[in-house]
């Protein structure tokens, strides 16, 4: 049985809203529906997203160094 959710927005977030879903090609109910769907399960989407932003970046090599080593180098820096 489908139930029915009522949200009262004002005028600038309903306008926002509506751009967005109407840029998404979604109605203003399917996108709220997707929207509440993603916040409670966590969107599929971002997780994916993320994991293939850090396997990306795992594949870089980068100058380090000890903590310490560098934030002293940073305060030199600054003349601190």
């Amino acid at each position: 049985m489908a139930k029915r959710l009522q949200v009262l927005l004002d005028e600038a977030e309903y306008a926002s809203i509506q751009n967005t879903a109407r840029l998404q090609g979604l109605s203003v109910a399917e996108w709220v529906r997707q929207s509440l769907r993603n916040a409670q399960h966590g969107s599929p989407e971002s997780i994916e997203a993320k994991l293939r932003a850090v396997a990306k970046a795992a594949q870089h090599e980068f100058p380090t160094a000890d903590i310490d080593d560098m934030l002293r180098e940073i305060d030199e820096g600054r003349g601190i």
